[in-house]
């Protein structure tokens, strides 16, 4: 089955919210001080989470990408990822994570059936590293991209929020490591998600994206995932970069996703405050189809495109509670 919203996009892509706890406080990502953590009773527990995955499965979503805050703060991640991996229907099971557990986990994620990463890395100086993220943990990041790297995870995609006066000046330096590294980096541009968000400063990556195609010889290329980044590459495939361009150059014509947050909210567009209750109803004691149903009625209410140039305040969630 194949699974379409109301503007003909096929919905292929679930990003899949297991914690909004995280082990560091990334200055664009969740406010100073913020403590407005959901309760564990209220987290989807593994057998929902396997159930709710598993409906979404049988509409025709192949992708899922588990996220938070940090997932791997959630107990027993593993055990998860190897009921989801699975699943019948699930083709690509992949993680996002700031880095800081992974060399602890890379084993055993792997050996559930997880192939690909993302971690986040906005800096290689330590001192901006704790200035950005509130923690001195810069080499932990470091040892964990080299375990999964010695674990097979492929493709290891780092990510890298690009914001001006705070780290734009690094990303010839990020580019460099990721090279020698067989990494795939990809720029982001920040976006008006919360008071954080829109505070981040932000960067066109347009420029950026034209210097480094012009200085390395990259021609446009493609890399495998769900997401929306648009990459260059080198001429003998070796080396990638991509771009995420949420602002400058929006992609909402061809996006393929919906998020569904540790409490059981389903959102389907990132940039707008529709959402579903996806617990209540399991915890009422739903049928498969009537679970079907309210997903399906969900994805019928994303929308064309976000508001953030017209409307950028709108959004007043932060990142870490909505599911990266």
């Amino acid at each position: 089955m194949m699974l379409y919203d109301s503007h003909g996009r096929r919905i292929e892509y679930l990003r899949l919210s297991v914690t909004d706890r995280c082990d560091l406080r990334c200055t664009y990502c969740m406010p100073e001080g913020f403590k407005g953590y959901e309760e564990p009773a209220n987290w989807l527990t593994f057998d929902e989470i396997e159930r709710v995955v598993g409906a979404f499965a049988r509409l025709g979503v192949q992708k899922i990408r588990l996220t938070g805050g940090e997932p791997l703060l959630r107990r027993n991640l593993a055990e998860l990822a190897g009921r989801l991996s699975s699943l019948p229907g699930i083709a690509d099971l992949s993680l996002s994570s700031n880095g800081t557990q992974l060399a602890k986990h890379a084993q055993a994620l792997r050996a559930a059936g997880i192939t690909r990463l993302n971690v986040s890395l906005d800096t290689l100086d330590p001192a901006r590293f704790a200035a950005i993220t509130g923690r001195d943990a810069l080499a932990s990041v470091l040892h964990g991209l080299m375990a999964a790297k010695e674990e097979g995870f492929g493709p290891i995609k780092i990510n890298m929020v690009v914001m001006a006066g705070i780290n734009d000046h690094e990303v010839d330096d990020i580019v460099a490591f990721c090279g020698e590294r067989g990494f795939v980096l990809r720029l982001i541009e920040t976006m008006p998600i919360g008071e954080t968000g829109r505070n981040a400063g932000f960067v066109a990556l347009g420029p950026i994206r034209e210097r480094l195609r012009s200085r390395f010889g990259l021609v446009d290329g493609v890399v495998p995932g769900g997401g929306p980044a648009k990459y260059l590459v080198s001429p003998d495939g070796r080396f990638q970069i991509g771009f995420i361009t949420p602002m400058s150059q929006h992609f909402c014509e061809t996006c393929n996703r919906v998020r569904l947050s540790v409490d059981g909210t389903l959102y389907p567009c990132l940039g707008q405050n529709d959402k579903v209750d996806v617990r209540a109803l399991l915890r009422s004691g739903c049928s498969d189809e009537q679970l079907e149903q309210l997903l399906l009625e969900g994805i019928g209410r994303k929308p064309f495109k976000h508001e953030f140039d017209e409307d950028p305040a709108k959004v007043v969630r932060f990142m870490s509670s909505t599911g990266g």
